[in-house]
Protein backbone atom coordinates (compact mmCIF):
# COMPACT_ATOMS: atom_id res chain seq x y z
CA UNK A 1 0.00 0.00 0.00
CA UNK A 2 1.34 3.50 -1.23
CA UNK A 3 1.98 6.34 1.54
CA UNK A 4 -0.91 8.09 -0.58
CA UNK A 5 -3.52 5.39 -0.36
CA UNK A 6 -2.97 4.86 3.34
CA UNK A 7 -3.85 9.07 4.08
CA UNK A 8 -7.00 8.46 2.50
CA UNK A 9 -9.79 8.57 4.73
CA UNK A 10 -11.70 5.47 5.79
CA UNK A 11 -15.38 5.19 5.15
CA UNK A 12 -17.87 6.87 2.22
CA UNK A 13 -19.39 9.65 1.58
CA UNK A 14 -23.15 10.14 3.19
CA UNK A 15 -25.63 11.88 2.37
CA UNK A 16 -25.11 15.11 4.05
CA UNK A 17 -28.83 15.51 5.31
CA UNK A 18 -29.11 18.21 8.28
CA UNK A 19 -30.93 20.82 9.77
CA UNK A 20 -30.30 22.86 12.51
CA UNK A 21 -31.36 21.96 15.96
CA UNK A 22 -31.55 18.10 14.76
CA UNK A 23 -29.50 16.28 16.88
CA UNK A 24 -30.36 18.33 20.51
CA UNK A 25 -32.15 15.42 21.73
CA UNK A 26 -28.64 13.38 21.85
CA UNK A 27 -26.80 16.41 22.61
CA UNK A 28 -29.18 16.81 25.81
CA UNK A 29 -28.43 13.43 27.14
CA UNK A 30 -25.37 13.82 26.44
CA UNK A 31 -25.22 16.94 28.43
CA UNK A 32 -26.76 15.36 31.01
CA UNK A 33 -24.92 12.21 31.43
CA UNK A 34 -21.60 12.37 30.22
CA UNK A 35 -21.28 16.19 31.63
CA UNK A 36 -19.04 15.26 34.19
CA UNK A 37 -16.90 13.26 32.75
CA UNK A 38 -16.26 16.20 30.07
CA UNK A 39 -15.44 18.69 33.30
CA UNK A 40 -12.97 16.54 34.42
CA UNK A 41 -10.76 16.21 31.08
CA UNK A 42 -9.75 19.49 31.73
CA UNK A 43 -9.87 20.66 28.01
CA UNK A 44 -11.85 17.91 26.34
CA UNK A 45 -11.84 17.26 22.75
CA UNK A 46 -15.51 16.26 20.87
CA UNK A 47 -15.47 15.10 17.19
CA UNK A 48 -18.70 15.45 15.50
CA UNK A 49 -18.18 12.82 12.73
CA UNK A 50 -19.95 13.20 9.71
CA UNK A 51 -21.57 16.56 10.04
CA UNK A 52 -23.34 16.74 6.93
CA UNK A 53 -23.51 19.42 4.10
CA UNK A 54 -23.46 22.25 6.68
CA UNK A 55 -21.94 22.65 9.93
CA UNK A 56 -25.16 23.31 12.21
CA UNK A 57 -24.64 20.47 14.72
CA UNK A 58 -21.39 20.80 15.14
CA UNK A 59 -21.72 24.49 16.13
CA UNK A 60 -24.67 23.62 18.46
CA UNK A 61 -22.17 20.77 19.91
CA UNK A 62 -19.68 23.40 20.62
CA UNK A 63 -22.50 25.61 22.21
CA UNK A 64 -24.14 22.73 24.43
CA UNK A 65 -21.22 21.44 25.74
CA UNK A 66 -19.85 24.56 27.23
CA UNK A 67 -22.73 24.95 29.11
CA UNK A 68 -21.38 21.36 31.23
CA UNK A 69 -17.41 21.84 29.95
CA UNK A 70 -16.53 25.31 29.59
CA UNK A 71 -13.28 24.61 28.52
CA UNK A 72 -15.00 21.69 25.41
CA UNK A 73 -13.60 21.66 22.01
CA UNK A 74 -15.15 20.74 19.31
CA UNK A 75 -13.60 19.06 15.39
CA UNK A 76 -16.32 18.50 12.67
CA UNK A 77 -14.61 15.73 10.81
CA UNK A 78 -16.24 15.08 7.37
CA UNK A 79 -15.05 12.44 4.05
CA UNK A 80 -16.51 15.18 1.90
CA UNK A 81 -13.57 17.45 1.17
CA UNK A 82 -16.29 20.19 -0.56
CA UNK A 83 -18.26 19.90 2.78
CA UNK A 84 -15.05 20.72 4.70
CA UNK A 85 -14.27 23.73 3.00
CA UNK A 86 -18.07 25.03 2.99
CA UNK A 87 -17.92 24.68 6.76
CA UNK A 88 -14.27 26.67 7.33
CA UNK A 89 -15.84 30.02 7.59
CA UNK A 90 -17.58 28.91 10.86
CA UNK A 91 -14.44 28.03 12.67
CA UNK A 92 -14.08 29.83 15.32
CA UNK A 93 -11.97 29.22 19.44
CA UNK A 94 -12.67 26.01 20.40
CA UNK A 95 -14.22 25.01 16.83
CA UNK A 96 -12.40 23.60 13.70
CA UNK A 97 -13.30 21.07 10.66
CA UNK A 98 -11.27 18.74 9.18
CA UNK A 99 -10.93 16.08 6.03
CA UNK A 100 -11.17 12.84 7.75
CA UNK A 101 -13.40 9.70 8.52
CA UNK A 102 -13.52 6.71 10.93
CA UNK A 103 -9.49 7.16 11.60
CA UNK A 104 -10.71 10.13 13.22
CA UNK A 105 -7.95 12.58 12.09
CA UNK A 106 -7.22 14.54 15.50
CA UNK A 107 -3.86 13.83 18.04
CA UNK A 108 -5.71 13.92 21.36
CA UNK A 109 -8.10 11.03 22.61
CA UNK A 110 -11.56 12.19 21.93
CA UNK A 111 -13.71 12.38 24.97
CA UNK A 112 -16.74 12.13 22.69
CA UNK A 113 -17.49 11.25 19.41
CA UNK A 114 -20.82 12.01 17.83
CA UNK A 115 -21.57 9.63 14.69
CA UNK A 116 -25.43 10.42 14.15
CA UNK A 117 -27.14 9.07 11.08
CA UNK A 118 -23.30 8.09 9.84
CA UNK A 119 -23.61 4.43 9.57
CA UNK A 120 -27.16 4.28 8.21
CA UNK A 121 -25.96 3.06 4.49
CA UNK A 122 -23.55 0.75 5.58
CA UNK A 123 -24.28 -3.16 5.78
CA UNK A 124 -25.00 -4.32 9.66
CA UNK A 125 -22.17 -6.67 9.26
CA UNK A 126 -19.60 -3.44 8.96
CA UNK A 127 -21.52 -2.03 12.13
CA UNK A 128 -18.81 -3.92 14.90
CA UNK A 129 -15.89 -3.25 12.95
CA UNK A 130 -16.16 0.65 12.36
CA UNK A 131 -17.61 0.48 16.44
CA UNK A 132 -14.41 -0.87 17.26
CA UNK A 133 -12.24 1.56 15.51
CA UNK A 134 -13.70 4.31 16.65
CA UNK A 135 -13.97 2.62 20.56
CA UNK A 136 -10.17 2.78 20.22
CA UNK A 137 -9.59 6.54 19.15
CA UNK A 138 -11.69 7.02 22.63
CA UNK A 139 -9.55 8.25 25.73
CA UNK A 140 -8.73 5.68 28.26
CA UNK A 141 -10.73 5.03 31.12
CA UNK A 142 -8.31 5.45 34.22
CA UNK A 143 -8.48 6.45 37.77
CA UNK A 144 -12.85 7.17 38.39
CA UNK A 145 -12.86 7.97 35.20
CA UNK A 146 -15.29 6.08 32.68
CA UNK A 147 -13.27 6.80 29.65
CA UNK A 148 -14.82 8.85 26.46
CA UNK A 149 -17.90 8.27 24.84
CA UNK A 150 -19.06 7.13 21.22
CA UNK A 151 -22.89 7.78 20.74
CA UNK A 152 -23.90 6.52 17.45
CA UNK A 153 -27.56 6.31 16.48
CA UNK A 154 -30.31 7.82 13.89
CA UNK A 155 -32.87 10.66 13.74
CA UNK A 156 -35.63 11.56 11.33
CA UNK A 157 -35.39 14.81 9.31
CA UNK A 158 -36.17 16.92 12.04
CA UNK A 159 -34.90 15.32 15.10
CA UNK A 160 -38.79 13.93 16.77
CA UNK A 161 -37.15 10.83 17.19
CA UNK A 162 -34.04 9.20 17.81
CA UNK A 163 -32.49 6.19 18.97
CA UNK A 164 -28.95 5.52 19.71
CA UNK A 165 -25.95 3.47 21.24
CA UNK A 166 -23.55 4.32 23.92
CA UNK A 167 -20.00 2.91 23.74
CA UNK A 168 -17.26 3.52 25.91
CA UNK A 169 -13.57 2.54 25.24
CA UNK A 170 -14.40 -1.01 26.04
CA UNK A 171 -17.67 -1.09 23.93
CA UNK A 172 -21.14 -1.31 23.93
CA UNK A 173 -22.86 0.46 26.75
CA UNK A 174 -26.82 1.58 26.58
CA UNK A 175 -29.62 1.97 24.31
CA UNK A 176 -31.43 5.32 24.65
CA UNK A 177 -35.04 5.51 22.75
CA UNK A 178 -35.80 9.34 22.25
CA UNK A 179 -39.07 10.96 20.84
CA UNK A 180 -41.22 14.40 20.82
CA UNK A 181 -44.07 12.53 22.55
CA UNK A 182 -46.75 13.89 20.69
CA UNK A 183 -45.55 12.53 17.20
CA UNK A 184 -46.12 8.89 18.43
CA UNK A 185 -48.79 6.59 17.89
CA UNK A 186 -47.04 3.79 20.11
CA UNK A 187 -43.78 3.56 21.21
CA UNK A 188 -42.67 1.20 18.21
CA UNK A 189 -43.44 4.06 15.79
CA UNK A 190 -39.34 4.59 16.89
CA UNK A 191 -38.25 1.10 15.06
CA UNK A 192 -37.69 2.66 11.78
CA UNK A 193 -35.15 4.88 13.60
CA UNK A 194 -33.46 2.33 15.25
CA UNK A 195 -29.44 2.18 14.40
CA UNK A 196 -28.17 0.04 12.07
CA UNK A 197 -27.00 -2.93 14.75
CA UNK A 198 -30.52 -2.81 15.39
CA UNK A 199 -32.69 -2.25 12.44
CA UNK A 200 -32.96 -5.44 10.77
CA UNK A 201 -33.09 -7.13 14.13
CA UNK A 202 -36.44 -5.82 14.70
CA UNK A 203 -38.32 -9.36 14.00
CA UNK A 204 -40.11 -12.02 16.24
CA UNK A 205 -37.17 -13.72 18.30
CA UNK A 206 -35.14 -10.73 18.51
CA UNK A 207 -34.39 -8.84 21.61
CA UNK A 208 -34.93 -5.56 20.43
CA UNK A 209 -38.72 -6.82 18.28
CA UNK A 210 -39.39 -8.32 22.72
CA UNK A 211 -38.85 -4.71 23.97
CA UNK A 212 -40.82 -3.02 21.57
CA UNK A 213 -43.23 -4.94 21.68
CA UNK A 214 -43.91 -4.86 25.53
CA UNK A 215 -43.25 -1.26 25.44
CA UNK A 216 -46.20 -0.96 22.80
CA UNK A 217 -48.04 -3.11 25.36
CA UNK A 218 -47.16 -0.80 28.64
CA UNK A 219 -48.19 2.10 26.43
CA UNK A 220 -51.31 0.62 26.15
CA UNK A 221 -52.00 -0.48 29.45
CA UNK A 222 -51.13 3.03 30.46
CA UNK A 223 -53.52 4.69 28.40
CA UNK A 224 -55.72 6.55 31.36
CA UNK A 225 -52.86 8.25 32.02
CA UNK A 226 -53.32 10.15 28.51
CA UNK A 227 -56.16 12.57 30.06
CA UNK A 228 -52.88 14.29 31.77
CA UNK A 229 -50.53 14.42 28.45
CA UNK A 230 -48.79 11.89 26.56
CA UNK A 231 -45.54 12.32 29.17
CA UNK A 232 -47.40 11.10 31.92
CA UNK A 233 -48.78 8.32 29.87
CA UNK A 234 -44.74 7.61 29.14
CA UNK A 235 -43.62 7.94 32.49
CA UNK A 236 -46.10 5.01 33.57
CA UNK A 237 -45.72 3.04 30.41
CA UNK A 238 -41.57 3.33 31.25
CA UNK A 239 -42.07 2.63 34.71
CA UNK A 240 -44.14 -0.96 33.93
CA UNK A 241 -41.01 -2.19 32.07
CA UNK A 242 -38.87 -1.79 34.54
CA UNK A 243 -40.26 -4.96 35.91
CA UNK A 244 -39.39 -6.53 33.02
CA UNK A 245 -36.27 -4.67 31.15
CA UNK A 246 -33.20 -3.16 32.67
CA UNK A 247 -34.17 0.41 32.68
CA UNK A 248 -30.91 2.44 33.41
CA UNK A 249 -31.80 5.83 34.07
CA UNK A 250 -35.42 7.32 36.37
CA UNK A 251 -38.21 9.91 36.26
CA UNK A 252 -35.99 12.91 35.65
CA UNK A 253 -34.68 11.37 31.88
CA UNK A 254 -37.88 9.34 31.53
CA UNK A 255 -39.85 13.34 31.76
CA UNK A 256 -37.84 14.33 28.64
CA UNK A 257 -39.11 11.42 26.24
CA UNK A 258 -36.36 9.40 27.11
CA UNK A 259 -35.46 5.70 28.17
CA UNK A 260 -32.18 3.62 28.27
CA UNK A 261 -31.49 0.28 28.59
CA UNK A 262 -28.66 -1.76 28.65
CA UNK A 263 -27.20 -2.86 25.33
CA UNK A 264 -27.10 -6.41 26.50
CA UNK A 265 -30.42 -7.05 27.04
CA UNK A 266 -31.05 -5.41 22.97
CA UNK A 267 -28.50 -6.98 21.66
CA UNK A 268 -28.87 -9.38 18.75
CA UNK A 269 -28.37 -12.72 19.08
CA UNK A 270 -25.94 -14.64 17.20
Amino acid sequence: MTARAAARPIGTVTRGTTNPNRLRRMDRWIVATHGAELRRAGEPLAVDLGYGAAPWTAVELLERLRSVAPRARVVGVEIEPARVAAARPYEREGLVFRHGGFEIPVPQRPSLIRAANVLRQYDEAQVAEVWARLCGRLAPASGGSRGGLLVEGTCDEIGRRHVWVALGPEGPRTVTFAARLGSLDRPSDLAERLPKALIHRNVPGEPVHAFLRDFDHAWAAAAPYASYGARQRWIRAVRDLTADWPVTDGPVRWRQGEVTVTWGALAPRG
